[in-house]
This record gives structure tokens, C-alpha cells and sequence, in this order.
């Protein structure tokens, strides 16, 4: 039996792993969110792992706020990026297996087709360049990695792009959505089950798991509402540049799902993922 340590397990993405894992008889599950461990803290981040002595670590620790990103550079590299890698040493002491979750942000989005695992990266922006320097901790300290990227992820409960449009909406607000940032729309639900079926394969490397299919902003904004029933509500099409905020996302930043297609890991369609996440919600 797999034991696993969700490091992270608060956040939306880790505490559905816990659920998942905690139902699947082949894994025993064990979390820790920032109020019980400080991953910035080396000596404190061996110990707890070393005290557990997990089979296996996911981590699912971030700092995810972009514009906050951007405004503290400093605090994003400490958590995304030394955290990652002193998680990555102790795995290293341990010999256990790490899951690493990363970003599409760590592209610059300068390609017109899909990203691809090995593509090289850039990134353009604080929060990008944090988690870029995650990955790079996690590979030079820990070869037993899997490093997921993933992008635009919805999940039910809290603040998400589906929640801001449709409750926008609901106040009578103006909607302005851009149309040149363009990724992966991915269901929170869908990626935590490709993740547990990642660690089973102890096929190490990096994984672009992100539901299928590239969308705009504004037709991943559209599709929402046409399928919660506001299909006369319009919406003003933008550019990017017209939308000021702190950071600067990559505009082109959709991912192809190579290496775990391979392993027979595939998330369905966006546009499915948004009819199930609706569906959920009762709001389809």
C-alpha cells in the first residue's frame, strides 16, 4: 500500500486528493497544509516528512495569487521555489517518490501551438518565475520526480473564474473578457484523479495534465454562460493589454498532454468538464 503526504491538503487541488486517496483501497493518506508545517523552513520541512515517513509526497503547497506574486517577488520564490526544493532534498534523504504540481504560467507564451512537456522554458512574470525555480529544485536535488503542470483550474468551493463570471453576472455587472490569453480550462476534480494514477505508474518525468482542448478567456467565459442558462447576456470582447493588472500572464499558454496520453492518463474535454462542473453546482 502506497502511504501518501498531501503537503497542501487544505487547498482545493489537495484536499481533493485526500478524498480520492481516502476512498481508493490502494493508497493510505496523510495531509498538512502552511498552519501545521512551513515548507520555507528546511530543518521544520525534513523533520515532519522524515517523522511520517510517507511512500510517497505530493505537493500541492503554493502561493497561487499572481497580482500578489508580482507585488512580492520574494515571498513567491521562498514558497514556489525553495519550498519545492527543500520538500525535493528530503524525498532525496528518503528515497521516496515526489509530486511536484507547476504551472503552464512557466511558458512565455510566444508559441502559436501547444506547449509540449520539453519545450524549453521562460518565464515572463513573478509568479511564473517562482514556480519555474521550483521545478528546477525539484529536478537537480530529486531524479524520482514527477512534475505536473496544469493550467486554468476550476474546483467547486471558493474563488474561481466560473464562480466570477457567473456572479457578475448575477450583480449586473459589465462583463470585459480577453481574447487573446488562450490555455487549458482544467476541472480541479479531473486533475487530482489523473495525479493519483500518475504516482501509481513510477514513470518519472514532467506531465502536462490539463483537461483537452485550448480555449480563449472570452469562449471559456461564453461557454459558461450559455450552459448556465445566460446565453442573451453579452459579453465585451478585449485584448489583454486593455485589462491592467500587476502581473503579465503569458498570452499563449495551452499545454499538450504527450507523456501521460502515453501512460493512458487523459482528462476529457474542457468543454465536458465545465458541463460536469455545472452539473455539480446546479447551475447547468
Amino acid at each position: 500500500m502506497t502511504q501518501l503526504l498531501v503537503i497542501g491538503a487544505k487547498g482545493k487541488l489537495g484536499s481533493r486528493i485526500m478524498m480520492n486517496c481516502a476512498e481508493n483501497p490502494d493508497f493510505s493518506v496523510i495531509g498538512v497544509d502552511v498552519d501545521e508545517l512551513d515548507i520555507t523552513d528546511f530543518s521544520a520541512t525534513r523533520a515532519y516528512i522524515h517523522q511520517h515517513s510517507p511512500t510517497a509526497i505530493i505537493n500541492c503547497a503554493a502561493w497561487t495569487d499572481v497580482d500578489g506574486c508580482a507585488r512580492d517577488p520574494q515571498t513567491a520564490l521562498r514558497v514556489n521555489g525553495y519550498g519545492a526544493g527543500n520538500i525535493a532534498i528530503a524525498c532525496a534523504e528518503m528515497g521516496i517518490p515526489m509530486v511536484h504540481i507547476s504551472t503552464n504560467e512557466v511558458f512565455d507564451g510566444t508559441s502559436t501551438t501547444p506547449y509540449n512537456e520539453y519545450d524549453p522554458t521562460r518565464p515572463i512574470n513573478p509568479y511564473a518565475y517562482s514556480k519555474w525555480v521550483g521545478e528546477q529544485m525539484v529536478m537537480r536535488h530529486h531524479p524520482r520526480h514527477y512534475i505536473v503542470r496544469t493550467a486554468w483550474l476550476f474546483a467547486h468551493g471558493g474563488k474561481n473564474f466560473i464562480h466570477s463570471i457567473i456572479n457578475a453576472v448575477k450583480a449586473n455587472k459589465p462583463l470585459r473578457v480577453v481574447t487573446d490569453e488562450v490555455a487549458n480550462p482544467t476541472y480541479n476534480d479531473d486533475l487530482a484523479q489523473a495525479v493519483i494514477k500518475l504516482v501509481a505508474t513510477g514513470r518519472y518525468g514532467i506531465y502536462h495534465l490539463v483537461n483537452s482542448g485550448s480555449a480563449s478567456r472570452y469562449a471559456f467565459a461564453r461557454y459558461v454562460l450559455d450552459r448556465a442558462g445566460y446565453a442573451d447576456v453579452s459579453i465585451t470582447p478585449i485584448i489583454s493589454r486593455e485589462w491592467t493588472r500587476p502581473s503579465t500572464p503569458p498570452t499563449y499558454a495551452s499545454l499538450n498532454n504527450n507523456n501521460g496520453a502515453f501512460l493512458g492518463i487523459t482528462l476529457r474535454h474542457w468543454q465536458d468538464a465545465v458541463d460536469a462542473f455545472l452539473t455539480t453546482e446546479g447551475l447547468l
